[in-house]
């Protein structure tokens, strides 16, 4: 097992048993780290790997040349939240802890990340707490969904990557409020892992929002005819292409549109204080009116039976009244066999009585013992008490 390995089974060990992270050898723990994020809008998170290595105990003298791998997940729980995902490509690269909250996750997350230092194998923990608040206006109503070809999701989260990204965008869609809702990597939505030749990548989904509609030029991107030609293998039609142009390559005919329209949600329970009032009985519930469950119990026992009782006057029918006797089968049987078979048997019984009426005397081979040479005969029975046995030729 890899020392990486056995330092996890270690970690995992600890932290069953009720310990802390502070019983871990070489292990230091960092201030805890307060964000916060709103629903309907991208949550990016980068795991810095300078902060993490000033806490190592052995600093190396090349700090960027350090192999640093993160571990996250939701406190007292196995693995992150459902909305949250964790992607480091590589050890020398930072990690990032990203995703979208909806009106479902409103509240507290307590993330513990765990940093490993592969070449002193020391840790650093730290406790990441993020607040998930509602977006003042709630979820922009205009959503487009855009596949990049030519880009990994970890060099989308970057602030710089995506401020590109919208500014792009605005050309194509007109609008000035536009934000970032999600990042998919293309592999999460059932893409192919690409060859590993340089320049390829694994295609990124981003999910941008506004207030305001769609431009013409989208519009004309998703309608069914821009959609016909895709399945011929021809662009749509749109002539808004070249704004992405040269950083970003985007597949229009993966191009996705929505109008999401804030549905009505009623008003929900007022809890009270808990504490009944001055003067205030409590109210039992009503009494429930009897039921008669007699018809009830009686069809589940007597229908059961009498399904049981039929089978068996079927199964007995069978068996019984519908037998085939041996005078029915020699009727349904021809001639020619059953005078086949009484003439085997009569040659049988006739064989077996000639066998037995002959007169001479048994062939000397078949007897027990018998000497060839001599003519003796010699008795099978055991021979003497001493365990001696009688030879057959003499010597």
């Amino acid at each position: 097992m890899e020392a990486p390995e056995l330092l996890r089974v270690w970690v995992l060990a600890v932290m069953a048993l009720g310990g802390s992270w502070a019983t871990l050898p070489d292990h230091h723990v960092l201030p805890d780290h307060r964000v916060s994020s709103e629903t309907g809008a991208i949550f990016v998170h980068e795991l810095e790997r300078e902060l993490f290595q000033e806490a190592f105990l052995a600093s190396s003298e090349d700090d960027s040349a350090t192999p640093i791998t993160f571990q996250a997940h939701l406190r007292d729980h196995p693995d992150l939240p459902r909305w949250l995902r964790y992607i480091q490509r590589d050890p020398h690269q930072p990690g990032y802890l990203y995703g979208s909250p909806t009106a479902a996750e409103v509240g507290t997350h307590a993330i513990e990340v765990l940093a490993y230092n592969q070449h002193t194998y020391e840790t650093v923990a730290q406790l990441l707490v993020i607040t998930v608040v509602p977006a003042p206006g709630g979820d922009p109503p205009y959503q487009g969904e855009f596949l990049v070809g030519n880009r990994n999701v970890e060099e989308l989260l970057p602030v710089a990557a995506r401020e590109t990204f919208l500014g792009a965008t605005a050309g194509v869609w007109e609008q000035d409020d536009l934000h970032v809702i999600n990042v998919t990597s293309a592999l999460d939505r059932g893409g192919r892992v690409p060859l590993p030749i340089e320049g390829r990548k694994e295609g990124v989904y981003v999910k941008v929002g506004s207030r305001g509609g769609f431009s013409p030029c989208l519009a004309s991107a998703a309608s069914p005819q821009s959609r016909f030609r895709c399945s011929l293998g021809q662009q749509p039609l749109a002539s808004c292409y070249d704004t992405f142009a040269p950083h970003f390559t985007i597949r229009w005919c993966n191009l996705t549109l929505l109008q999401v329209w804030p549905s009505p949600t009623s008003p929900g329970p007022v809890w009270g204080s808990g504490v009944l009032e001055e003067g205030g009985d409590f109210q039992p519930p009503t009494e429930v009116p009897p039921r008669d469950l007699l018809p009830g119990y009686l069809v589940t026992l007597l229908v059961p039976l009498a399904v049981a009782a039929l089978l068996c006057l079927l199964l007995g029918h069978l068996m019984c009244c519908r037998r085939e006797g041996v005078q029915k089968r020699d009727l349904e049987t021809s001639d020619i066999q059953l005078v086949h078979h009484t003439t085997i048997h009569g040659d049988t019984e006739e064989l077996r009585h000639m066998a037995g009426s002959r007169d001479v005397p048994r062939p000397l081979s078949t007897l027990p013992m018998f000497n060839v040479r001599t003519g003796q005969r010699i008795d099978p029975m055991p021979g003497p008490s001493d365990g001696a046995r009688v030879p057959l030729l003499p010597q």
